[in-house]
């Protein structure tokens, strides 16, 4: 018998893998139903979905290794995180989703709570949220929607060589801005950005500030749920290493 391994659990959900198969487990129905949803209309590989019966998804494990993990140095080519590049432009390309996404508003509304509460938690200087508090509002700005996987971390993106095999975790996919993708796949890898772009292609939009301020603006909201749930957001390269790093 396979033994069962725990590859994530917190209190939203759980993700365990057993041989071959992964069996995701949500606590929020409509997301498992998004993710199902968004790896079938999602025109790059995905793992084939073995079954969906709410709140549980098995999905066949991917071959291949995760392009990068946060904290930790990437050890793929530059023409793999250039691939990783291209398969982004390949789903922002394609049709939007049916469901919505976060706006700029709302996201601005959440952004001030945040902030606040990073202070008055002592979690980070006042004047250090602060500045990167107006380095953020440069993401803010009016996008034209694509499709978006909404959480493209390294660690979701899967590679065999030069190629990418599968892409997975799409419980976040929406309509949303592409630098967003783009923003949390590099961003704690800044230093891969160059080759990310160079498979994604030029375009209007193409904005690296704005890129910047997404780094920013994910680290800002992340800190609070990372620590929250047992993850480490002050890891080396992490989010706090971004927001430490950030200047005007």
């Amino acid at each position: 018998m396979d033994e069962v391994e725990v590859v994530v659990a917190h209190s939203e959900r759980a993700t365990l893998r057993v041989g071959e198969v992964f069996l995701k487990v949500d606590g929020d129905r409509a997301r498992a139903e998004v993710e199902a949803r968004a790896m079938a209309l999602a025109p790059v590989p995905t793992p084939e979905v073995l079954w969906h019966r709410p709140p549980a998804l098995a999905i066949a494990a991917l071959p291949g290794r995760a392009l990068g993990r946060y904290g930790r140095p990437s050890t793929a080519s530059p023409a793999a995180w250039a691939a990783a590049g291209a398969a982004i432009r390949t789903l922002h390309d394609a049709p939007l989703p049916p469901w919505p996404g976060r706006s700029a508003d709302g996201l601005a509304a959440v952004l001030d709570v945040e902030c606040a509460w990073l202070v008055a938690n002592d979690v980070l200087p006042g004047g250090l949220v602060a500045r990167n508090r107006r380095i953020a509002e440069a993401a803010l700005r009016p996008w034209t929607p694509v499709f978006v996987h909404g959480d493209l971390q390294p660690s979701h993106v899967f590679v065999d060589g030069e190629e990418v095999i599968g892409i997975i975790d799409w419980s976040e996919a929406a309509r949303g801005d592409a630098l967003f993708d783009l923003a949390v796949l590099t961003l704690g890898h800044r230093d891969r950005l160059g080759d990310v772009l160079a498979g994604y292609g030029a375009g209007p939009g193409l904005d690296l500030d704005v890129i910047r301020a997404w780094w920013v603006l994910r680290s800002l909201l992340a800190v609070r749920w990372l620590a929250e749930h047992g993850f480490d957001p002050s890891a080396p390269g992490c989010e706090i290493d971004v927001l430490g790093a950030a200047r005007l």
